[in-house]
């Protein structure tokens, strides 16, 4: 038998230039919870960066993508989006900074291990993301604001989630913090599914605080993707989504610009969006998603980051909102540095995909959890069109029931 020595690996391909660099974390293998939209808004922020002067490094593992074509950025590290990894990369680059806002939740969840590092977090503060992310500071936060939101509970056994369910009255909500795609989210009815979910929940999230929602049922829901630069706010779109709320927001059609709201319940919509992005010191992006009933506005959840709508709205009204968001994030540009003209006549509708036919095994019934797969986008002229008729008289009765 022949021995074979193993020579160490003492040369590295990778060379360092002497320029300024900022890394772009993308969000990894396209998945339920995510997909392709955050690879759009991956490649925007890549060619804002290099248009800001510095060199843009993207790290992803997706062949599907455009993000790792060879010619977007100016270096590309095929790479897991993992700690080990990322680490590896930033010692060897040693980047100005790293954007996490462009990759979806993957991206955002090593926001954390970043930060106590040391290493320089583009656009909002990880605490700031992190009060955004962490359910139960969150909800601390609306009621510091007079913000109105569901009432709610923290938990950490299944005694302590009973106890808060039965508090805030069933049906509730109960979701874990720093989630894909609603991950492990139910809504439950008595403490028999209470205790039954949350049993799963400390099986497959050991350690992650669960908070218990009281859930608002039978009432709309609707969302809003803005822009903060620490000074100037501007809204990139309000969407209302077809489907009532406790459909998952990535399973439900959403219709731009909002077209069944009132007046007041968009500008307050508004007002509570901006107040938000004040207090959380957003820099870049943020999405706030809102439930009404009976013409009151409660805030559901805040993401720091771009959401799977944002293409969506830069590509309905040709605006170019994924190099503003990167250049305010970078703190080249103020929004006032721009001029947004939205060119859309009619309603752009986003539409869900999904790929139940290659997965007959699945549940097909729409809840908090994400099962599409991607999404795609129908414009109409007006709403007496068919398509939209349909969908409106189906939701119709589904808030009848």
């Amino acid at each position: 038998m022949t021995s074979i020595t193993k020579t160490p690996i003492s040369h590295n391909e990778s060379i360092r230039s002497n320029k300024k660099k900022i890394i772009v974390l993308g969000s990894g293998p396209n998945r339920i919870g995510q997909g392709i939209e955050f690879d759009y808004c991956c490649v925007h922020g890549l060619l804002a960066v290099k248009e800001c002067g510095y060199e843009a490094i993207m790290v992803n593992c997706n062949p599907e993508t455009v993000s790792t074509d060879f010619d977007i950025a100016d270096k590309l590290y095929f790479e897991p989006v993992f700690w080990e990894h990322i680490w590896e990369i930033i010692e060897h680059e040693q980047p100005y900074g790293v954007i996490v806002q462009l990759g979806g939740q993957t991206a955002l969840k090593l926001a954390k291990k970043l930060h106590e590092r040391g290493v320089n977090i583009i656009g909002t503060s990880f605490d700031n993301m992190d009060i955004a992310e962490d359910r139960g500071r969150f909800s601390d936060l609306l009621k510091e604001l007079e913000i109105p939101y569901p009432d709610y509970g923290t938990a950490y056994t299944t005694d302590d989630a009973i106890e808060v369910a039965n508090r805030v009255g069933y049906p509730v909500l109960v979701r874990p913090s720093y989630v894909i795609g609603g991950q492990r989210m139910r809504i439950v009815i008595n403490d028999a599914e209470l205790e039954s979910g949350v049993l799963s929940l400390l099986k497959h999230l050991p350690g992650n605080k669960i908070l218990i929602d009281h859930f608002l049922d039978r009432c709309q829901e609707a969302e809003i993707d803005a822009i903060f630069d620490g000074e100037n706010f501007h809204i990139m779109g309000v969407m209302e989504h077809i489907e009532p709320a406790g459909i998952h927001s990535g399973d439900s059609n959403a219709v731009l610009p909002a077209f069944n709201l009132s007046p007041l319940v968009i500008t307050t919509m508004e007002f509570y969006a901006e107040k938000l992005a004040r207090a959380l010191n957003i820099k870049g992006l943020i999405n706030i998603q809102f439930a009404i009933k009976d013409g009151k506005v409660y805030v559901i959840e805040a993401n720091p980051r771009a959401s799977r709508t944002t293409p969506f709205i830069a590509k309905a009204y040709q605006i170019p909102y994924l190099n503003v968001a990167t250049r305010v994030m970078l703190g080249e540009n103020k929004l006032t540095d721009f001029t947004f003209e939205k060119k859309l006549t009619g309603f752009a509708i986003k539409e869900p995909v999904f790929s139940f036919e290659k997965f007959p095994g699945v549940n097909k019934e729409l809840g908090p959890e994400m099962k599409s797969t991607g999404e795609a986008i129908r414009f109409i002229k007006d709403l007496r069109d068919p398509y939209f008729r349909k969908l409106f008289k189906e939701r119709s009765m589904n808030l009848s029931k």
